[in-house]
């Protein structure tokens, strides 16, 4: 499965390495506990362009491919950030909204969520963000429910993720939903991280 994580300036650090861990470290235990088996996820990230993108305090991530040349996506991953800049560019919100259209799965954590509420895909749906954004939510999306004090709501083709640390959480609860809870179990043992089940 090709798991796509779309990267934008001032994007939350841990929104994109807490999932891109998890993926990467299901991997890894995957074919240690079963040497013979498929790789389970191939995860990467996405700019607009491939320039160097500047996530918050400057940390500098380049992205894998663009909007032009990323291979196909199976599950999408939307992390947030401040995205009040990307919640105004029509060619982000096109790209999310067609290739959400595509994909199996998607995703988002915090204020990612967002940007998946300004391409539509959250109309009539449950969703949660970070707690800090909730009322911001509500106000600026009225024809989605959003839910306070959950790490993640999951509305089957559409998964949304409270704040920062609940992307792993959500990331977790993706390789138990597409794979099994015990590869899940074992990622977030390898991690060693106490996975928050809901």
């Amino acid at each position: 499965m090709n798991v796509g994580i779309f990267i934008f300036d001032d994007i939350e650090v841990l929104d994109l390495g807490g999932p891109f861990e998890v993926f990467s470290v299901a991997i890894r235990v995957k074919a240690r506990l079963d040497p013979r088996s498929q790789k389970p996820f191939n995860v990467f990230t996405i700019g607009a362009t491939t320039a160097p993108i500047h996530a918050r305090n400057n940390f500098i991530v380049t992205p894998t491919f663009s909007f032009a040349d990323h291979p196909l996506i199976d599950l999408l991953l939307i992390p947030g950030g401040i995205v009040s800049a990307e919640l105004k560019k029509e060619n982000v919100i096109r790209w999310i909204t067609t290739t959400s259209a595509k994909a199996k799965l998607t995703a988002s954590v915090c204020t990612g969520s967002f940007l998946l509420a300004q391409a539509g895909l959250l109309d009539d749906k449950n969703a949660t963000t970070h707690w800090a954004d909730i009322d911001d939510m509500k106000s600026m999306f009225p024809n989605v429910t959003v839910e306070k004090d959950v790490r993640w709501v999951d509305q089957g083709h559409i998964i949304t993720s409270a704040g920062i640390s609940a992307g792993i959480d959500m990331a977790l609860h993706l390789v138990s939903h597409l794979e099994s809870e015990s590869l899940a179990l074992a990622t977030a043992k390898q991690m060693d991280y106490r996975w928050i089940k809901s």
